[in-house]
């Protein structure tokens, strides 16, 4: 296999990990749509319920929103990037493009509690000074932010009721730290240029993170069969070992041409992933009220999820049959340059 890809393929690759994040997000966010209302019913975690809600805690929660935000902090520096060879102000055009997610992401939050998006514009002004820093520069934040967030999740499980120190463990642990540690993952491998030379570089990452995501893995795995109290943490510490390792494999993988062109129809959904995102939300409610549903069951979840995402696919397909971006990439694009977007069609 050639180690190194062309700027279209190395797209189509991308594309194609939006897409199946966003079916991984799915097994996550389906639950979420119907909101538990206390002393209503349950769902059934038991039996086959149990084992597939164990499977979804081992290998998919936090897990593909991760990716997810690799592959925003990845956007940025693409972005970014062409915006300045363009003449523009990278920075300040990729501002207003937050400030257009921030807007939206609102907006949706009255539809979806869950959703994501103000959340990752908020992060995302973050990546902003980072933008002129060197590779060098780059890594040794990631690598103390990174350092510092595992420590804190440590100290969530083994230093709890701990005063002040409690307060600073629980904000420098959070999944919202998680999420912009890959944001600059992401950029950093955007701007070193790793993914145009798959071979030499995430092959050694799979090397490194295997050990990682196995033992993890199988620490979740008892936790979650013994109801350990601290199952969260044990997820949260797994995340950046998981999505990196998940990540070197999925570059991996997509180097090989047939298996690329056999995913695009993935692809296509992660080509629009703004709004397909947004889609998910509506679909999801839409199927859980025509299928009669008091409480979403993990089964549940499973069926839901993939009818959400097969319904997405065939969507994606035809619409890039007739037009070159989403609909709401295209609203997008036109709040973050304030002019008539390039024809659609």
């Amino acid at each position: 296999m050639n180690p190194s890809v062309t700027q279209k393929e190395r797209i189509v690759s991308l594309d194609i990990l939006r897409g199946l994040a966003l079916f991984g997000i799915l097994f996550i966010n389906v639950a979420a749509y119907q909101v538990i209302v206390e002393g209503g019913p349950m769902p059934d975690y038991s039996g086959i319920n149990g084992i597939i809600n164990t499977f979804i805690d081992v290998f998919i929660e936090k897990k593909f929103f991760s990716i997810f935000s690799f592959l925003f902090g990845v956007g940025f520096y693409i972005f970014a990037s062409r915006a300045e060879a363009r003449g523009d102000k990278p920075r300040w055009r990729f501002a207003r493009r937050l400030l257009a997610v921030l807007l939206i992401g609102i907006v949706h939050i009255f539809i979806f509690w869950g959703s994501i998006l103000a959340i990752y514009a908020v992060l995302g002004f973050f990546l902003l000074p980072f933008y002129n820093a060197t590779i060098s520069t780059i890594s040794k934040w990631l690598f103390a932010i990174i350092s510092v967030h595992v420590f804190c999740i440590l100290g969530q499980m083994f230093m709890p009721n701990q005063g002040a120190f409690s307060t600073i463990f629980s904000l420098l642990g959070n999944d919202a730290i998680a999420i912009f540690i890959m944001f600059l993952s992401g950029f950093l491998v955007a701007k070193a240029d790793w993914i145009g030379h798959i071979s030499e570089h995430f092959k050694w990452i799979q090397f490194v993170t295997f050990p990682l995501f196995s033992g993890i893995s199988l620490w979740i795995w008892f936790a979650a069969q013994g109801e350990y109290q601290n199952l969260q943490l044990i997820i949260g510490l797994g995340v950046i070992p998981t999505t990196y390792f998940y990540l070197a494999c999925l570059f991996v993988i997509l180097e090989n041409k047939k298996i690329a062109k056999l995913l695009k129809p993935i692809g296509r959904v992660g080509q629009m992933a703004f709004t397909n995102y947004l889609a998910q939300s509506f679909i999801g409610l839409a199927l859980i009220s025509l299928m009669g549903l008091e409480v979403v069951s993990p089964s549940d979840v499973v069926i839901i999820a993939t009818l959400i995402f097969v319904i997405q696919i065939i969507f994606s397909v035809i619409w890039f049959k007739f037009f070159k971006m989403g609909p709401f990439e295209k609203v997008w694009r036109f709040m973050t340059y304030g002019r008539k977007a390039v024809p659609n069609k």
